[in-house]
Protein backbone atom coordinates (compact mmCIF):
# COMPACT_ATOMS: atom_id res chain seq x y z
CA UNK A 1 0.00 0.00 0.00
CA UNK A 2 1.32 3.29 -0.77
CA UNK A 3 2.16 5.72 1.96
CA UNK A 4 -0.22 8.68 0.26
CA UNK A 5 -3.38 5.87 0.32
CA UNK A 6 -6.38 7.40 1.88
CA UNK A 7 -8.12 5.05 4.67
CA UNK A 8 -11.06 5.19 6.82
CA UNK A 9 -10.67 4.03 9.85
CA UNK A 10 -13.99 3.52 12.25
CA UNK A 11 -14.61 2.95 15.79
CA UNK A 12 -16.78 3.71 18.59
CA UNK A 13 -17.29 5.75 21.91
CA UNK A 14 -18.92 5.23 24.91
CA UNK A 15 -20.18 8.60 25.02
CA UNK A 16 -19.99 11.93 22.84
CA UNK A 17 -17.68 13.65 24.86
CA UNK A 18 -14.59 10.96 24.73
CA UNK A 19 -15.74 11.02 21.11
CA UNK A 20 -15.07 14.39 20.46
CA UNK A 21 -11.57 14.37 22.90
CA UNK A 22 -10.35 11.49 20.65
CA UNK A 23 -11.35 13.24 17.80
CA UNK A 24 -9.78 17.12 18.41
CA UNK A 25 -6.67 14.85 19.50
CA UNK A 26 -6.37 13.05 16.52
CA UNK A 27 -6.79 16.09 14.60
CA UNK A 28 -4.52 18.61 16.57
CA UNK A 29 -1.86 15.71 16.23
CA UNK A 30 -2.66 15.54 12.23
CA UNK A 31 -3.11 12.09 12.82
CA UNK A 32 -6.37 12.59 11.20
CA UNK A 33 -7.96 15.25 8.36
CA UNK A 34 -11.10 15.07 9.22
CA UNK A 35 -13.62 12.60 11.95
CA UNK A 36 -16.78 12.69 11.84
CA UNK A 37 -19.01 11.48 15.12
CA UNK A 38 -22.24 10.18 14.33
CA UNK A 39 -25.41 10.08 16.43
CA UNK A 40 -25.45 7.14 19.21
CA UNK A 41 -26.51 4.24 17.79
CA UNK A 42 -26.96 0.62 19.58
CA UNK A 43 -24.24 -2.22 20.04
CA UNK A 44 -25.01 -5.64 20.56
CA UNK A 45 -21.90 -7.78 21.17
CA UNK A 46 -20.12 -10.31 23.02
CA UNK A 47 -17.53 -9.73 25.55
CA UNK A 48 -16.16 -12.34 27.95
CA UNK A 49 -18.88 -14.70 27.22
CA UNK A 50 -21.65 -12.41 27.83
CA UNK A 51 -23.87 -10.54 25.32
CA UNK A 52 -23.97 -7.01 25.76
CA UNK A 53 -26.02 -4.35 24.96
CA UNK A 54 -24.45 -0.70 24.77
CA UNK A 55 -24.94 2.69 23.31
CA UNK A 56 -22.16 4.31 21.30
CA UNK A 57 -20.97 6.71 19.34
CA UNK A 58 -19.57 6.19 15.39
CA UNK A 59 -16.53 7.60 14.37
CA UNK A 60 -15.17 7.53 10.84
CA UNK A 61 -11.76 8.97 10.84
CA UNK A 62 -9.84 10.09 7.27
CA UNK A 63 -6.20 9.68 7.22
CA UNK A 64 -3.44 8.46 5.26
CA UNK A 65 -1.68 4.86 5.16
CA UNK A 66 1.84 6.92 6.50
CA UNK A 67 -0.17 8.25 9.57
CA UNK A 68 -1.74 4.34 10.48
CA UNK A 69 0.40 3.08 12.73
CA UNK A 70 0.36 6.51 14.88
CA UNK A 71 -3.13 6.94 14.54
CA UNK A 72 -3.90 2.98 16.17
CA UNK A 73 -1.39 4.12 18.62
CA UNK A 74 -3.19 7.16 19.70
CA UNK A 75 -6.80 5.42 19.49
CA UNK A 76 -5.42 2.66 21.47
CA UNK A 77 -4.14 5.31 24.49
CA UNK A 78 -6.83 7.63 24.40
CA UNK A 79 -9.69 5.18 24.30
CA UNK A 80 -11.15 3.89 27.46
CA UNK A 81 -12.03 0.26 25.95
CA UNK A 82 -9.66 -2.94 27.15
CA UNK A 83 -9.81 -3.56 23.33
CA UNK A 84 -11.42 -0.15 20.74
CA UNK A 85 -12.98 -1.34 17.57
CA UNK A 86 -10.39 0.10 15.28
CA UNK A 87 -11.30 -1.65 11.44
CA UNK A 88 -8.69 0.01 8.62
CA UNK A 89 -10.28 0.57 4.93
CA UNK A 90 -8.44 2.16 2.00
CA UNK A 91 -10.71 4.32 0.17
CA UNK A 92 -10.15 3.32 -3.36
CA UNK A 93 -11.98 5.92 -5.05
CA UNK A 94 -13.37 9.42 -3.98
CA UNK A 95 -13.58 13.04 -5.28
CA UNK A 96 -9.82 13.82 -6.16
CA UNK A 97 -9.73 17.25 -4.33
CA UNK A 98 -11.34 15.29 -1.02
CA UNK A 99 -8.35 12.76 -1.50
CA UNK A 100 -5.66 15.33 -1.83
CA UNK A 101 -7.25 17.69 1.29
CA UNK A 102 -6.52 14.50 3.26
CA UNK A 103 -3.09 14.20 2.09
CA UNK A 104 -2.44 17.59 2.90
CA UNK A 105 -4.02 17.54 6.34
CA UNK A 106 -2.04 14.73 7.99
CA UNK A 107 1.14 15.60 6.44
CA UNK A 108 3.44 15.10 9.96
Amino acid sequence: MLTDTVLLVITNAPDAETADRIATTLVDRKLAACVNVGAPMRSVYRWQGLVEHATEWPMWIKTIAARRDALIAALTELHPYDVPEILVVPAEDGLPAYLDWIREETQA
